[in-house]
């Protein structure tokens, strides 16, 4: 694979909803899984799994809850109505390309699941009283936020 420099990544970041059928070689897999588990992670706790999906039968059962979660989504955009950036051609076909990849997430060859863990907080009686106070607002507050670390893994 060519090397790609940093902007030239960004820039050129496109939604993939078309998945081809062809093998991914396991050291594919191995380099992609690699680069995430050196991604840098909230209190460098990196809180995360990765499952890799090999199995066709596993597949199409994710794909079925993918896709049954996606009417959720599907609903709100349509709920929101056209981004005032898209035409009505536009926004038409990134409707048709979603629904085309939530019928067929299950046919993917592979698929890596990443998994947040819920951060491991320290007892309330191991903080500073100022903070102990407001224990259940930091619970949530980590719980709202613990996305954010997983991001740069994915």
């Amino acid at each position: 694979m060519p090397e790609v420099g940093l902007f030239e990544a960004i820039y050129s970041a496109r939604s993939i909803r078309r998945l081809k059928p062809d093998p991914v070689p396991e050291a594919l897999i191995t380099k992609i899984l690699d680069a995430a588990i050196r991604a840098p992670s909230g209190g460098d706790a990196q809180s995360w799994a990765f499952v890799v999906v090999r199995d066709p039968d596993r597949r199409r059962q994710l794909g079925a809850m993918y896709r049954k979660a996606s009417d959720i989504a599907e609903a709100i955009y349509a709920a929101r109505g056209r981004p005032p950036h898209l035409s009505e051609r536009q926004f038409a076909w990134m409707m048709a390309a979603g629904a085309h990849l939530w019928e067929r997430m299950g046919d993917a060859p592979v698929l890596l699941i990443p998994c947040s863990r819920r951060p491991a907080l320290p007892l309330r009686d191991a903080l500073p009283a100022a903070i102990a106070e407001r224990w259940e607002d930091e619970v949530a507050y980590a719980e709202r936020i613990r996305g954010a670390s997983i991001y740069p893994a994915v």
